[in-house]
């Protein structure tokens, strides 16, 4: 089985780091950026099987981040699950299942074992887009 690798977007240190290392302990290859700039980079370079995307960044947000992932030809297919504490838990599951699909949202805070039955169906359905 392939590790997969997972791109985490965060302006917030403690966030990128609490989250990278339960992902990293689940055995997911993670890699981060704590900006817009550095995650469109990596984007390209390493080709993560899933972006985690905080939409509430300085300078380039989230939203700006997506498009541009989806306007380039290597970006464009990379699933986006994006967390954002602006919206309510509630109001962000309901809209997280209507954003698409390949964009989820999912608010802040989140519970770890729905953001990884997230990530799991994502990750899943990225594999099947690649090899058909």
């Amino acid at each position: 089985m392939d590790t997969k690798k997972i791109l985490i977007v965060d302006d917030e240190q403690d966030a990128l780091s609490i989250l990278g290392k339960e992902l990293a302990g689940r055995g997911y290859s993670v890699i981060s950026a704590d900006n817009g700039n550095d995650a469109l980079n990596l984007a390209k370079s390493e080709r993560p099987d899933l972006i985690i995307l905080d939409i509430w960044m300085p300078g380039m947000d989230g939203a700006e981040v997506d498009d541009r992932l989806k306007e380039d030809l290597k970006t464009k297919d990379i699933p986006v699950l994006f967390l954002s504490c602006l919206y309510q838990k509630k109001e962000g599951e309901e809209q997280g299942r209507v954003v698409g699909d390949i964009r989820v949202l999912i608010a802040k805070p989140y519970s770890i074992e729905g953001l990884l039955a997230q990530i799991e169906r994502l990750t899943n359905l990225q594999c099947v887009h690649r090899y058909h």
